[in-house]
């Protein structure tokens, strides 16, 4: 269908809708900066936008379904409507299927091409024809120092894109494609700016940060090495990182979080199942004994670590055994954070082509046990820092007026403060918990020295 172009040139708001995973959410800023800068406003209500975006998600089978149902209803009302794009890892996905499913949406834009956002838009107003752009392969020709952040504190800096690892049930290396570093010097460029604006925290971000420079040896340069690079930066008081497989973790990476001050010691470390025979069938790359080797390893150089982890259960041939292998795991290594699915079938993967044979039921039993054992481990680890003192980066004031942030491991802690203390590290006593939150009293000697080297 082509619609005049007449209709289609009058742009002066956008919303954009962002689904899935922190790589989205920067996206997103990103998309956000070249909308901005064209002239564009954007909006925070769908019903005001002459533009709407929608960065998806492909990871899971819901949020797929999610992002279908959203954009299916818009094309209830043609009449008066804004131009739609979708973009993200399900436009990569799904390609000019999406234009069958959802005839209502004017371009599909993949996860590799948002550097092109302005170009297609520009082919879109100026045709009235659909178009889709979505290559397989990533070219650098993004421009990150025009993203537009949503947090003044604490900001997300893209290292590397795309993956390698090919896990049997995972969409990623198809939607994002093969692993392409970024210079590490347009990296430290673009930290040394954020640091500039006064942010104080960044997360490196990549499908497997570890992986970090492998892909071009000529520039000497691993992960670990632009880890020692950005703790130089003046300003940049945490660096946080995610995520990590298993395989690739080194000891020099280890020595790093034990002795770069600003790196925080949390590690994404996702394990995804406690079977060494369910590993294997993921395509994971390591045994269950040389991911705990690598726990113990890194516990030992790091004796304080907190570790995040992955988790499906209800993979393909699964047997109540190995599930419970999955749960003793889960209970020895006592994780911090955890993100835990069961298993949904992913079109264009290897495990697509399997029987899902683990019926719906024993998947939602098995992730309620597992549900369960975390929230049980949390409200543990909470309790025991009861008494403690931690150090806080505040972020923002909460829902009900107090002071919000994160601990160097993760924890959410609030407190009573004044809003001048947002962007800066508190000391806090923990005197209490609820729920995921510690409850906290800021030290008051600490308050003047720490607010004032921020």
């Amino acid at each position: 269908m082509i619609y005049r172009s007449e209709a289609l040139r009058k742009l002066k708001t956008f919303f954009i809708r962002t689904y899935g995973c922190q790589m989205n959410e920067l996206d997103s800023e990103i998309m956000v900066g070249a909308l901005e800068k064209r002239g564009l406003k954007r909006v925070r209500e769908e019903e005001d936008a002459d533009l709407l975006l929608f960065n998806t998600c492909s990871i899971r089978d819901l949020a797929e379904r999610k992002v279908m149902g959203k954009i299916g209803l818009l094309g209830r009302s043609p009449k008066n409507r804004p131009i739609i794009g979708v973009t993200g890892c399900m436009a990569n996905a799904k390609k000019d299927t999406l234009f069958r499913k959802l005839p209502h949406i004017d371009f599909v834009l993949g996860t590799n091409n948002i550097g092109d956002l302005n170009t297609v838009l520009d082919e879109v107003l100026e045709t009235g024809k659909k178009s889709l752009k979505a290559q397989k392969t990533f070219e650098e020709n993004i421009n990150y120092f025009d993203a537009v952040r949503d947090d003044p504190v604490k900001a997300f800096v893209s290292i590397i894109r795309g993956c390698d690892k090919y896990c049997t049930y995972c969409v990623v290396p198809y939607t994002r494609g093969k692993e392409v570093s970024r210079p590490p010097e347009n990296i430290e460029q673009e930290c040394l700016k954020l640091a500039a604006k006064g942010y104080k925290e960044i997360t490196l971000l990549g499908q497997n940060v570890n992986s970090y420079g492998k892909d071009q040896p000529e520039w000497g340069e691993l992960f670990h090495d632009l880890l020692y690079r950005l703790d130089k930066i003046e300003g940049i008081e945490r660096i946080r990182f995610m995520t990590s497989h298993p395989c690739d973790i080194t000891v020099e990476l280890m020595e790093a979080i034990r002795d770069l001050p600003t790196l925080c010691e949390f590690v994404h470390f996702p394990i995804q199942a406690g079977s060494s025979r369910i590993l294997r069938k993921m395509n994971r790359c390591y045994t269950l004994e040389e991911y705990l080797k690598k726990v113990e390893l890194l516990r030992k150089i790091v004796p304080n670590i907190a570790l995040g982890t992955d988790i499906i259960v209800g993979f393909p041939t699964e047997t109540e055994e190995e599930f419970e292998m999955t749960y003793d795991i889960f209970k020895k290594i006592r994780y911090s954070v955890a993100f835990l699915f069961s298993y949904s079938a992913r079109k264009g993967t290897p495990a697509y082509r399997w029987k899902d044979d683990i019926p719906e039921e024993v998947k939602d039993e098995r992730l309620q046990r597992l549900i369960q054992l975390h929230t049980q481990i949390s409200t543990e680890e909470m309790q025991s820092q009861i008494g403690k003192e931690v150090e806080v980066l505040v972020e923002e004031k909460s829902k009900t007026g107090q002071l919000k942030g994160r601990t160097r491991c993760w924890k959410k802690v609030v407190f009573a403060g004044e809003e001048n203390l947002i962007g800066s590290l508190q000391m806090v006593k923990v005197t209490g918990c609820n729920h995921q939150t510690l409850l906290g009293k800021a030290i008051q000697s600490n308050l003047l020295s720490i607010s004032a080297c921020s």
